[in-house]
This record gives structure tokens, sequence and C-alpha cells, in this order.
């Protein structure tokens, strides 16, 4: 799952194709959301692609869609090199990044935490059963259902005015 989610992020910051990236970016979110799954964070999970993936792609497809064909082909257009002297900054800055990340995640020896050690000693640990992401489907199917449904017909009423607001007036003239 990791690896999916960081092949598609490094899609997403090195492709040049924009409508690419925007689904590689669906991918990227999508992947999150199944590596909260895995670390039993369920609600973090839902929240991921409700929100960010419901929402925020969403707006994103909308402004791709409403952007005119003039600045999309700027985008295009630009031929800056990948590797240059005026991206040293910003290769110095991830190269740095990424040394810290995996000393961290090498020299972190998260079974050996003392807090950790303590909490399983004392038994306040959660059982692995499924639990928490059944609580909160019934949640949303049942107490939030309303709300849901509310925000998805203002979803669509968004959707039909961008469909409205991007088409030409004289491309429906004969």
């Amino acid at each position: 799952m990791a690896f999916i989610t960081l092949g598609s992020a490094l899609v997403v910051a090195a492709g040049k194709n924009l409508v690419r990236s925007i689904f590689m970016f669906f991918v990227t979110l999508f992947g999150l959301a199944g590596l909260y799954v895995l670390a039993l964070a369920d609600f973090v999970a839902v929240t991921q692609i409700v929100i960010y993936v419901g929402g925020i792609l969403v707006l994103i497809l909308f402004a791709f869609m409403l952007s005119g064909k003039e600045a999309l082909d700027k985008v295009e257009v630009q031929k800056n090199k990948f590797i240059s002297l005026s991206n040293a900054p910003a290769f110095f800055l991830a190269g740095l990044f990424a040394v810290i990340m995996l000393n961290v995640i090498f020299k972190a020896h998260v079974d050996q935490l003392p807090w950790v050690i303590e909490s399983v000693k004392a038994g306040n640990t959660m059982p692995i059963d499924g639990t928490g992401i059944n609580k909160i489907g019934v949640n949303l199917m049942t107490r939030y259902l309303l709300p849901f449904e509310v925000i998805s017909i203002l979803l669509m009423v968004a959707l039909v005015g961008a469909a409205h607001l991007s088409r030409r007036e004289g491309a429906n003239q004969v």
C-alpha cells in the first residue's frame, strides 16, 4: 500500500500531463486511506475518503474543467528542465527531509517505547476486531444520513452549475 501511495505521489509530482496528475492524486489519496485502515485508524480513513477524495479532489477537477484552454496550454508549454540550477534549493530541502525521515524510521523502535510497554502490561490495548469501522458505517447511514444527502444535493447543484458556466454560448447556436 505504501509503494502504491509513494509511486502515485511521485507521478503526481513529476508528471507533465495535468489530467494524469489529477487522477494519480486520486490514487494517492485512496492509498493513504488504505494505510490508515492498516494502521487501525478507521475514522481517519473514512474521513480521508469523504473529505479529501470526495471534496478536495472534486474541487480540483472543477477547477481543471473551468480553466480555459489558453491557461492549460501555457502550463503544458513550460520547458523547464527537471534538473537545473534553479531547482537546487528544492532538491537540497527534499534530500534533507529524506535523510531526516530515514533516520527517524531506522532509529525509532516503536515497539520498545516506554509508554507502549506500559500500555501493553496494563492491558490498555485495542483489540483488532473491526468494530470501529462498523460503528462509523452504521452512524453514517442512520444518524448522519440526512446531512450527507443534503451535501450530495449541494454537490450535484455545483456540478450542474459548473457545467453550465463552462459551456460556451456560441457553441449551441447552429
